[in-house]
């Protein structure tokens, strides 16, 4: 066979050479060390959490290098492809801190090496496998759908492996003159790898998560260009890693059955191999059982979950990072106010298994990291997301935005701030008291005489005074605990609670729902000096009315 009349034939208006496009690609000038990486997707229109996880695995290790991170479409299956799901796929990872150094963006692309979608790089691709074919090392084949099927079904008869390899690949050794008739005829084709590898054959070879792993060689001829001559997968981005320099390959673990073929594919195009880093997939608990995150049964896995129920950004980022890291945790305990990204992230400290998804432990997470928050920047994020979830609310934000930041103020700072959201959706019933339009009396305390809560009520209205301080205010609280023949100590209380018809907590309680509506809020006082002496006195009458 003469390889170069065949790839001359099949590629006839191909007039580049690997040596134009090494000189169109060079090498990036970074510092030793430095990571180039990418996220790859497909524009499917479901952006999930493993994006995320992987994307800043790809970040922390580029950025924290001095090195690149980019945005990759492969867009080679047209049939999957979703309209816009490039452009919210850019959106939603922008969200969460995912910033691309280059890549596809809205307009189009932006760097020096793209195209950066692979349906635009065709060109590029062709360059190699004409290469490939030159060499001996493609070749095309004509094989029909039903033909395939048939060799399908022969093998899985006889119990062999399913594919296209040995005496199956009935392409492989055709003639010039058998290809030049097919293609004279019109017929479709496909561009097949021609495989030297042996199942009998392994070899072993290190993943920066999985470590040391015994890898089969691949004996399989897999399709490198499709019969529209778009390439497939594995073909573009071993064209696209080396021409984009890419140092490190981050992905899911799904991606290893074709790892040796990926090998094979860049040996045989004579390109470096990057280095790999597989990474497992997200669990969670099922019963007493793990199992993957699905995108059926399990609405956490896609990323706008997190969005409407109101996680802050930085609080998914948080939690992401401990479930990458787990030295994560010490670290932040050590560095409370630290930014995350001054974390040192390492993709040797992944679990190999893959990472144990908890709900409850990203609600602590993101309760901690709202407590680390000043009002200003709750307020801010508060709103963002009021505005596109709960407009009402929203506005009545707005309406005052130095009353609201007052009510988010409270106990923060510190060393021991409040931990009352978890997430934005709660914002309302934790503070909605402070707005007559949210008010609601959930009623009084079981167990406890109307009269002797109205009596307390009205001796504290007798009493009080705005102008207090704190000290005075809850002076005068133990003051009408003791006036009711309730205990003003709580010591003298646990000890002997026959002896008291109740104590100040209660006193306190009877206050804290006239006011507030609830058994459980902020700091009585302070909520008292925010919502002003008239509103706090009339929703005591009101609730005095109730008895």
């Amino acid at each position: 066979m003469d390889t170069k009349a065949l790839a001359k034939l099949l590629f006839p208006n191909v007039t580049d050479t690997p040596e134009d496009l090494e000189a169109r690609y060079p090498q990036r000038q970074l510092p030793e060390g430095a990571v180039v990486t990418r996220m790859a997707p497909s524009p499917t229109g479901f952006v999930h959490l493993g994006n995320l996880v992987q994307g800043l695995t790809s970040e922390r290790m580029a950025h924290q290098s001095g090195g690149v991170l980019f945005l990759r479409v492969e867009d080679t299956d047209a049939k999957r492809e979703v309209p816009g799901a490039v452009e919210v796929l850019i959106d939603t990872l922008k969200h969460y801190g995912i910033q691309f150094d280059e890549g596809a963006v809205h307009e189009g692309d932006s760097g020096d090496y793209g195209p950066y979608r692979q349906r635009q790089r065709a060109a590029i691709y062709h360059v190699f496998a004409k290469k490939l074919v030159e060499e001996g090392k493609a070749y095309p084949c004509f094989c029909t759908e039903e033909e395939l099927a048939a060799m399908r079904e022969t093998q899985e008869a006889n119990k062999e492996n399913t594919g296209y390899y040995g005496k199956y690949a009935m392409w492989r050794d055709r003639s010039l003159e058998e290809i030049q008739a097919q293609l004279d005829a019109g017929n479709p084709w496909v561009l097949r790898f021609r495989s030297e590898g042996n199942i009998a054959n392994q070899f072993k070879f290190d993943d920066l998560v999985k470590g040391k792993l015994t890898i089969t060689e691949n004996d399989v001829d897999h399709v490198l260009l499709k019969s529209d001559g778009i390439p497939t997968y594995h073909f573009a981005h071993a064209v696209d890693d080396h021409f984009m320099r890419t140092t490190h390959v981050v992905r899911g673990d799904e991606w290893l059955p074709t790892l040796p073929f990926h090998i094979q594919l860049f040996k045989a195009l004579g390109f470096k191999l990057p280095k790999y880093v597989h990474i497992g997939p997200l669990m969670k608990m099922d019963g007493t059982s793990k199992r993957k995150l699905s995108k059926r049964k399990d609405p956490e896995l896609a990323l706008t979950f997190y969005k409407a129920e109101g996680f802050p950004v930085k609080a998914v980022y948080e939690y992401i990072m401990t479930i990458l890291n787990s030295n994560f945790e010490d670290w932040r305990r050590a560095e409370p106010n630290a930014p995350a990204q001054s974390f040192k992230f390492s993709p040797k400290k992944l679990n190999p298994a893959g990472s144990l998804f908890d709900y409850a432990k990203l609600t602590d997470v993101s309760k901690n990291v709202i407590a680390r928050m000043d009002a200003e920047e709750v307020y801010g994020l508060l709103l963002e997301w009021t505005e596109e979830f709960d407009p009402d609310f929203a506005a009545k934000l707005k309406e005052n935005p130095d009353y609201a930041k007052s009510i988010l103020a409270i106990g923060r700072g510190g060393k021991k701030p409040r931990k009352d959201m978890a997430i934005w959706r709660e914002a309302k019933p934790y503070m909605g008291f402070f707005y007559d339009e949210y008010f609601t009396f959930e009623g009084f305390p079981e167990g406890f005489d109307a009269a002797v809560i109205r009596s307390a009520l009205e001796k504290f209205l007798a009493a009080y005074d705005p102008a207090d301080d704190a000290t005075a205010w809850f002076d005068k609280v133990k003051a009408v605990t003791t006036e009711i023949g309730f205990a003003a100590d709580m010591k003298a209380y646990k000890a002997d609670p026959a002896a008291f018809g109740g104590s100040v907590a209660d006193v306190s309680t009877f206050l804290r729902v006239a006011v507030t509506g609830k058994t459980n809020s902020p700091d009585l006082y302070t909520v008292m000096q925010i919502l002003g002496y008239d509103r706090s006195v009339a929703r005591i009458r009101k609730a005095m009315e109730a008895l």
